[in-house]
């Protein structure tokens, strides 16, 4: 895997925070913050990140909490980055107890992609064909339409009076987010790792997104970025496969860490931040990408109202905005389409919020999960925490 120094550009001014592996004699997770370019880890204070995110005072504890100096931010990334483990501290996903929810369907172009996957039945080679239908149909820019809008509300009337409504359409431009459970509580990997398709899968992608922390209230805390695995194929075959298709084994990654909403960056730096996707495959192949998410169709704290309207989160959690993205480029031929190749490596950026780095492998080659809340209770029981 690449080696990369990827922290946010205003490094100087970024409170981030996340979670490390360190290795023997500590043999577990640490919460930690970067200072000055330096981790420091702050597990004597706040033994869980969610703790860490449910306190009033955790931009005091994040700036000048004491805790152990783990060295240099930069050599952690090249640490986690080459999967040197055994060399020191490696970046974990910068979330522990909290559950992960995502929310779908939150772009135009993930509307139209959702809708070719539905009615092409997850098979890639109808794509096209679908999608040139789909487009004389609604067209090809929703991104003006405000879900719930009266305007989004007659052209749902008009679709369901030709026989046209989807559940893809229900949520892309209802009144009503698509919010879904993503990952549980200590199952998402961080960068570096490697994350997970499933062997049948023959049509998926990355989703490049804005992961908000949310604490106990429900109110957003701070941003990192994700990718929430796709199996266009599995999902295409019918919704009710979405499970299927979205909670496996390595399927969920967040980070570098989470930087802290002050002063410095706020929910309005989510608004308008554009999140860039580079795919590398062992093949040759390369793919570059943009979203941006000033194209959102609905507001970021909304969507964390909706999920947690109804719901209480005493741990806090963490909600995937949706994409824009959704790759078409053909990769083995005319109409092929884009889908993974075990190796590809998958880079998530934004400059506010540094980089995401992943290798893809298949759900049952890959490391299994098996450090979860109990052994993260037991681990800080031995650690007298």
């Amino acid at each position: 895997m690449p080696l990369s120094n990827d922290l946010p550009v205003d490094l100087d001014r970024a409170l981030l925070v996340g979670r490390v592996w360190r290795p023997a004699p500590i043999d577990g997770p640490s919460v930690v913050a970067v200072r000055d370019g330096q981790v420091v880890d702050l597990t004597a204070i706040v033994p869980t990140l969610a703790d860490l995110l449910d306190r009033p005072d955790r931009l005091d504890i994040a700036r000048d909490g004491e805790g152990e100096s783990l060295g240099p931010a930069s050599e952690l990334l090249r640490r986690s980055l080459a999967g040197a483990a055994g060399e020191g501290p490696t970046l974990l996903a910068p979330c522990d107890l909290q559950p992960v929810k995502a929310a779908g369907v939150t772009f135009a172009v993930s509307l139209l992609e959702r809708l070719i996957e539905e009615q092409a039945g997850g098979d890639a080679s109808r794509a096209e064909e679908v999608r040139a239908r789909i487009h004389r149909l609604i067209g090809s820019d929703l991104s003006q339409l405000r879900p719930g809008s009266p305007q989004a509300m007659a052209l749902k009337a008009e679709l369901q009076a030709r026989g046209q409504w989807s559940q893809y359409l229900e949520v892309g431009i209802g009144p009503d987010a698509e919010v879904f459970s993503k990952a549980p509580p200590m199952a998402s990997v961080g960068s570096g790792a490697w994350i997970g398709l499933l062997p049948q899968s023959e049509w998926n992608n990355p989703e490049p997104e804005i992961v908000l922390a949310v604490d106990s209230r429900g109110q957003a805390v701070g941003a990192t970025l994700g990718n929430d695995v796709n199996l266009r194929d599995i999902e295409g075959r019918s919704a009710l496969l979405l499970t299927k298709a979205k909670d496996n084994n390595g399927s969920c990654a967040i980070g570098p860490f989470v930087r802290l909403f002050d002063s410095h960056f706020t929910p309005d730096d989510v608004r308008g931040a554009d999140v860039s996707l580079r795919i590398e495959g062992e093949d040759g192949f390369v793919l570059d990408g943009v979203s941006h998410m000033r194209e959102i169709s609905r507001d970021p704290l909304d969507l964390v109202r909706q999920a947690c309207q109804y719901h209480q989160y005493p741990d806090g959690f963490m909600l995937f905005l949706g994409t824009m993205f959704s790759p078409t480029q053909d990769r083995a031929g005319q109409g092929s389409g884009f889908t993974h190749r075990q190796g590809d490596v998958v880079r998530i950026a934004s400059p506010r919020l540094g980089a995401l780095v992943n290798r893809v492998g298949l759900c049952d080659g890959i490391a299994p999960w098996t450090f979860g809340v109990r052994a993260l209770y037991a681990h800080l029981r031995q650690r007298g925490l």
